[in-house]
């Protein structure tokens, strides 16, 4: 068995944003010659977010609009996290309903995936640099 690890960096200069990620995934896929295994992709951070999901405007739109109603950035005072000097106490609520990583099915080298799935890095509490590990394991 094989395995192979990679990180990517991101510094998203917005709050909160969405990034299609599945292109560095299968480019990383077929860097570590892995054929048949899986892949575990996974968010380094905490207020940032790894998941499967469509790659449409509209559906991008529905997320951001409905991740505010359960968990609005204002006012900054609601959340006890914040007592701390921080602002971001609805980034890792956020976070935390959006998912820390996904894991997908390897086989003949590439990735396993259902009609329109694609891999996405959200960030909730942009401005620093954060990372995504990507592990796979098999042959």
């Amino acid at each position: 068995m094989k395995s192979y690890r990679k990180e990517l960096w991101f510094n998203i200069r917005q709050r909160r944003a969405f990034l299609n990620i599945t292109r560095l995934i299968q480019d990383s896929l077929a860097e570590s010659g892995i054929k048949e295994g899986i892949a575990l992709i996974n968010a380094m951070h905490i207020t940032a977010s790894v998941f499967i999901n469509d790659d449409e405007s509209g559906l991008h739109h529905d997320y951001e609009e409905w991740l505010e109603k359960l968990a609005p950035h204002e006012p900054v005072a609601a959340y006890r996290h914040n007592l701390t000097g921080e602002d971001n106490g609805d980034a890792h609520l956020k976070r935390q309903i959006m998912g820390r990583e996904v894991v997908v099915a390897v086989t003949e080298g590439k990735l396993d995936f259902g009609p329109w799935e694609q891999i996405f890095y959200g960030e909730f509490d942009g401005g620093r640099k954060k990372r995504v590990l990507i592990k796979i394991i098999g042959e």
